[in-house]
């Protein structure tokens, strides 16, 4: 740590990514994006980068898991006749056609993909908007559980992903963006979207990710089983 205006501020990967204060954040790997049988998929999009960064995030799941860091899984939801849509929202969904019906609440699509699937006990927040701080709980569900930092991956780099990841920092956590685990159905978006994000918070490779939790071996069984 350093000491900044009398304030003690993270200074490097191990204290951002510290178990006992991290959440590892899962965005949006559903169906609808990332199954070949699925909305995208099913419409054409190019799914070859999300598909590729799957079993990186296995990876960094399980490790996590191991670590006893926080898991937290963000859920992308629509209701049935766009009852959570604002007529702009709506404009921006449409741009001049029908809504797209993904993520249907209860749907197959709405389902996170396997093999990433939660575990009993970890948080799904299911979210309306880009941002997964818009209108749930998961603010008041970090802040209880004395969470500081955030780890964030999944899909779309430049939509849910980078929404969230700006919203935390507004919401003054740190953030960690999962550079080799999150992807998205246009890559020149993509690197668009991770120079933006390179400006704001901090960027790191899952494996080196992985090197910090294991150096810092797992939490005491209480304050895991807190969790």
């Amino acid at each position: 740590m350093k000491s900044i205006w009398g304030k003690p501020v993270c200074e490097d990967l191990g204290e951002l990514v510290d178990p006992v204060r991290t959440a590892l954040v899962v965005i949006d790997i559903q169906n609808d994006f990332v199954h070949p049988d699925g909305y995208y998929g099913q419409i054409g999009k190019d799914l070859s980068q999300m598909q590729e960064i799957l079993p990186r995030v296995v990876a960094l799941l399980e490790g996590a898991r191991q670590a006893g860091v926080m898991v937290i899984w963000v859920q992308q939801t629509l209701l049935p006749n766009a009852r959570a849509d604002s007529p702009s929202w709506l404009r921006r969904r449409t741009r001049g056609t029908m809504p797209p019906e993904w993520t249907l609440e209860g749907s197959w699509g709405e389902d996170f993909i396997a093999p990433l699937r939660p575990r009993p006990g970890e948080p799904i927040v299911k979210k309306h908007r880009s941002s997964a701080f818009v209108g749930t709980s998961l603010d008041l569900l970090l802040r209880s559980n004395e969470i500081e930092s955030l780890v964030l991956t999944g899909v779309v780099t430049q939509g849910c992903v980078e929404s969230t990841g700006r919203d935390a920092t507004f919401h003054d956590y740190y953030v960690v963006l999962v550079r080799d685990c999150v992807g998205t159905i246009d890559r020149e978006l993509h690197a668009a979207s991770m120079i933006c994000q390179s400006t704001r918070y901090d960027f790191a490779d899952s494996e080196a990710i992985l090197a910090e939790w294991a150096r810092a071996g797992a939490r005491t069984p209480l304050r895991a089983g807190a969790r």
